[in-house]
């Protein structure tokens, strides 16, 4: 029985793992490693949103820091309106409400993934990748160029916006926000891919001629899985910014980009809980060896290599066996 498959047990094993370490560690009063299962959630969202554009459009993205710093800096510029009260724009006031907050970053990060996805998908291959990496650039340069909200040095959230009936200071509390947030993301992906959507999506990805000549138009599915990837990842962004009570401008910088492409890889690209081991596996490695040595991320390297060469399924491929989807 498919329900019953190795890649489903391997992925309700993580989906459990993840809610049992915060779990534990408030038990044990450690709120320490309740922030990296946070980390970790948040993380593997922005890289659900972008596996969707990748694993299954076979898109490259190096744009998507722009989304999730687009994100960040909603959340920050609506929470220090709002404790200034002085407007945003148009008379319109900022907000400490989460849901607000997640409501303007899906709406930003859809419009400028549509002004972007409109350009960049008229290329491929290199092309695209170059250009979703210029755009991006272009809005890390005129982050670090406002004044008005921080510039390069970012902005401060100093109190970490509120969520209705939850105290989201506590960090459990705000754990299981971010955790619903991804369940609900993964769960957006799974119905994507198991729709007529998704396998057109898909089958543009596998032969872009033979879909055109059905009927569909594959510029108009990916870019709809492009505006649809940035509006995860914007989420995961205001999340981000919560977590951190900070934004900065290194959310939008390129090596934001190449984490959540590396994410994905060490995961499994195009798999349902892909971003979530490679988000886990990246978060313990970064903690357990950046103690270490300031050059962990050579050790990672390393592995990522190694995943590349002879796990190409990433973790949950390797785990699972020959199953391709959970």
């Amino acid at each position: 029985m498919p329900m019953l498959n190795r890649e489903n047990l391997v992925n309700l094993a993580l989906a459990i793992l993840l809610i049992a370490v915060p779990l534990i560690a408030n038990g044990l009063g450690q709120p320490f490693y309740i922030t990296l299962a946070t980390r970790v959630a948040i993380l593997a969202l922005a890289a659900t949103g972008l596996n969707l554009a990748l694993g299954l459009g076979g898109l490259v993205s190096f744009g998507h820091a722009a989304f999730f710093g687009l994100g960040g800096y909603v959340a920050g510029i609506l929470a220090a309106h709002n404790f200034s009260g002085e407007p945003v724009i148009f008379g319109l006031g900022g907000t400490n409400q989460m849901w607000v907050i997640w409501v303007v970053s899906i709406l930003v990060s859809g419009i400028v993934g549509l002004a972007i996805g409109a350009i960049s998908l008229r290329t491929s291959g290199v092309y695209f990748i170059m250009i979703t990496l210029a755009f991006a650039q272009m809005v890390y340069y005129f982050a670090i160029s406002w004044p008005a909200y921080g510039g390069q040095d970012g902005l401060s959230i100093l109190v970490r916006n509120q969520f209705p009936g939850i105290s989201t200071m506590r960090p459990l509390s705000f754990f299981f926000v971010c955790y619903v947030i991804l369940i609900l993301g993964i769960g957006l992906f799974a119905l994507i891919r198991a729709s007529r959507f998704g396998a057109a999506l898909q089958a543009s990805r596998q032969n872009e001629v033979r879909v055109a000549t059905v009927g569909i138009r594959p510029f108009r599915i990916r870019l709809t899985a492009f505006v649809i990837s940035a509006m995860l990842t914007g989420i995961a962004g205001a999340l981000f910014a919560d977590l951190n009570r900070f934004v900065s401008p290194s959310m939008l910088s390129w090596q934001m980009s190449g984490e959540l492409i590396v994410l994905i890889i060490l995961g499994g690209t195009g798999r349902l809980f892909g971003p979530l081991a490679g988000a886990a596996l990246y978060v313990v490695f970064e903690y357990a060896l950046g103690g270490m040595t300031e050059r962990w991320q050579f050790f990672l390297g390393l592995i990522l290599l190694l995943v590349v060469l002879f796990a190409r399924g990433g973790l949950i491929g390797l785990l699972a066996g020959k199953a391709k989807h959970g």
